[in-house]
């Protein structure tokens, strides 16, 4: 009997066992609003007609376009052409980001894998948003957002769905004096920037042509809308505060179709919910305007790598390091990371603000002569660097070419723009297959005299597991009070407030399942995952009820809701009830997503709300 059942109805069997008077179609809330039990698929039989699509592709000015999957040549035949110029180009998020069936995660172990979209809004404006969105509802539709496609959880695709792709949508306008619709404060300056923008076209704008700075993410390639509203920490957020922060107004279609302005004086409580209440989640952004600051002379960097020969001197190390980063660096001229290896390994990538290169030295000289003073115990692995450099070059490609810097890769397409680069630390993260991630704010409170012992004993214990990362300008303690106050004021859990640091503890491999010779390691990414969550364990244990950054954070992660926005979820769930009242727009581990499947296909409950 079960086999004659089509498997949109197993399914939602499986998730709702008394439907009532519900039937297999719609519920509705206390307030009358349809609530549809399950979205349609392409094999249902009331999927949208080709008329309908058409009647879609008109209202969007001929943007509406079936989604390749560019995987797919592979996994029929890695020798053939279409597959070979994928693998040619897979590792190139320019690449990937122009493709809108792909994904710069391929997937995650155990958790998801990467699937295209069946047909795509190739947005140019909210108009085309709120067509899509229009559509969606309308046909029981499951809706994606994509901007930049850098999820590591796979929110930015969805297997069956209609996908809404900003990536013709990276209009940038500077803008001298600035005042959010509504408002009566004084002009400031600022920078509006379409929402298929990423950050290295912002920078391009912001810093290398225009002078100034706006507070972004790290990683070159992740989109603008997308950093913002999971909150959004960049190398120099320890001074500037989160993304989130620095947004002064935002143009959102909401689920009703309407495109709305959303700023500290219209439609303000949404606002609030788009700083840092996920993406995707309570409408889809159009455009964002984010606060510009001045720009300092300098940015900078201190590289050091020192390897330790036994246990004990790692030890000593760590103990002397943790000191070293209160009393010299644990303010808001320092961030980005450093790494804890499993083979007593200290290895620092410092970025500074502010500061001249004879100040980096300065600073640092202390640490350089520790680790000299025993040389039977210590070893620097490479020539420290120790330097700063204009801030208006930090993100000029030509600039870099020209002094001859390795920092960049860039796009070798043949057309590609010339600012099409990355840092080159972030390769890794381009067609990954996650095996497991994990992140913990980490209190400032371990810093104090009477913790820094237990901080010690836990990162040399945890990286006997798998490699620690401390990001300590994803961290706001130690930054200036306006910086917190403002990300105070955003959805960001406000444990943020109080961490030196996240930690961060991750592995990933290559490959795609189904393709030969390229499949995942699914039995080294088990074990991988046990691992970390091994070595998250012993900074918890230190670190009770901590929460985790959303866009960084484990696929499988409990208590989510407490952990990414810790006291701000109540009010989180109240706006979404407000805005998206029907759950359109869902993202996994999504405020209101417990109320749909794992896939976001089949509501949970029939039960009236």
């Amino acid at each position: 009997m079960a086999a004659l059942v089509p498997l949109w109805a197993r399914e939602l069997w499986g998730a709702n066992k008394s439907l009532g008077d519900a039937g297999l179609g719609n519920s509705r809330n206390a307030a009358g609003v349809r609530l549809p039990l399950r979205r349609r698929r392409p094999v249902d039989a009331n999927w949208p007609s080709q008329s309908a699509w058409k009647r879609l592709n008109d209202e969007v000015e001929g943007n509406l376009i079936p989604v390749d999957f560019p995987i797919e040549p592979c996994v029929k035949e890695t020798r053939s052409a279409d597959c070979q110029a994928l693998m040619s180009n897979i590792h190139n998020p320019y690449y990937i980001g122009d493709q809108p069936g792909l994904t710069q995660t391929l997937g995650w172990v155990d958790a998801w894998v990467s699937k295209p979209s069946v047909y795509a809004v190739a947005a140019r404006n909210a108009d085309h948003i709120a067509a899509a969105v229009n559509f969606a509802r309308e046909n029981d539709l499951r809706l994606v957002i994509k901007g930049g496609g850098h999820s590591y959880q796979g929110t930015s695709d969805a297997e069956d769905s209609l996908l809404v792709w900003m990536r013709h949508m990276h209009d940038i306008t500077m803008q001298e004096a600035f005042v959010p619709q509504g408002c009566k404060g004084g002009p400031q300056k600022a920078v509006t920037l379409g929402a298929g923008t990423i950050w290295m076209q912002a920078y391009d704008a912001v810093t290398t042509k225009a002078g100034a700075y706006v507070q972004g993410g790290g990683c070159t390639t992740v989109g603008v809308a997308g950093l913002v509203q999971s909150g959004g920490f960049g190398s120099f957020s320890k001074h500037y505060g989160t993304a989130a922060a620095g947004l002064l107004e935002a143009e959102v279609v909401t689920s009703d179709g309407k495109v709305r302005i959303a700023n500290a004086c219209t439609n303000s409580d949404l606002f609030w919910a788009l700083k840092g209440g996920g993406g995707g989640t309570f409408g889809a952004i159009s455009k964002v305007t984010l606060r510009a600051h001045e720009l300092p002379e300098f940015f900078g960097a201190a590289i050091v790598r020192v390897k330790a020969a036994s246990d004990e001197a790692f030890r000593r190390l760590l103990s002397y390091f943790i000191t070293f980063y209160r009393d010299h660096l644990f303010n808001d001229h320092w961030g980005e990371h450093a790494r804890i290896t499993g083979d007593n390994v200290l290895d620092l990538l410092m970025v500074c603000h502010d500061l001249t290169p004879e100040d980096v030295k300065r600073i640092w000289q202390p640490f350089l002569d520790w680790v000299a003073r025993s040389p039977g115990s210590y070893t620097l692995q490479g020539q420290p660097i120790l330097a700063s450099m204009s801030a208006r070059h930090w993100w000029d490609v030509e600039w870099s070419k020209q002094h001859h810097l390795s920092i960049f890769e860039v796009d070798q397409r043949p057309g590609a723009g010339p600012n099409n680069a990355w840092w080159t630390g972030d390769s890794g993260q381009v067609a990954w297959f996650i095996y497991g991630y994990e992140s913990l704010w980490m209190p400032a409170s371990l810093l104090n005299a009477d913790s820094q012992q237990r901080l010690v004993r836990a990162l040399f214990t945890g990286s006997r597991h798998k490699t620690i990362e401390l990001h300590f300008n994803k961290g706001l303690a130690g930054g200036p009070s306006d910086a917190i106050e403002a990300t105070r004021n955003t959805a960001t859990n406000p444990a943020v407030l109080e961490a030196f640091a996240l930690a961060i503890v991750g592995d990933a491999g290559g490959g795609y399942p189904g393709v030969r010779g390229h499949e995942p390691n699914v039995a080294a990414g088990r074990k991988a995952r046990q691992e970390i969550h091994k070595c998250v364990n012993e900074l918890r244990a230190i670190v009770p009820n901590g929460g985790a950054y959303v866009s960084e954070s484990n696929f499988f992660q409990e208590d989510w809701q407490h952990a990414y926005w810790g006291s701000n979820y109540g009010r989180l769930a109240a706006l979404k009830k407000k805005y998206d009242p029907t759950g359109l727009f869902f993202v996994h581990n999504g405020v209101g997503s417990e109320g749909w499947s794992d896939n976001g296909f089949v509501r949970k409950t029939s039960r009236r709300s």
